[in-house]
């Protein structure tokens, strides 16, 4: 069952979406045109979880097993 949450229009507000930039934090509001758009063409990264960090998985060389180590796509 999804139990979804409805605001009124008057009840909504913005978002302010932050991102780092050259290793400081920075509103996307601020960017100037260009930076916005090449933004939102970004792609962002996802980390997949797993039960058990150290989840044996096949290596890519197909000789063996190595760990699954949090970061690494799989």
């Amino acid at each position: 069952m999804k139990n979804t949450t409805q605001l009124k229009p008057e009840e909504r507000q913005r978002c302010e979406v932050w991102t780092r930039v050259m290793g400081y934090h920075r509103p996307v509001a601020q960017f100037n045109a260009g930076k916005q758009s090449e933004h939102r063409e970004r792609t962002h990264f996802v980390e997949r979880v797993t039960r058990n960090r150290w989840e044996r998985r096949p290596a890519a060389n197909g000789l063996g097993a190595k760990p699954f180590r949090g970061g690494e796509v799989p």
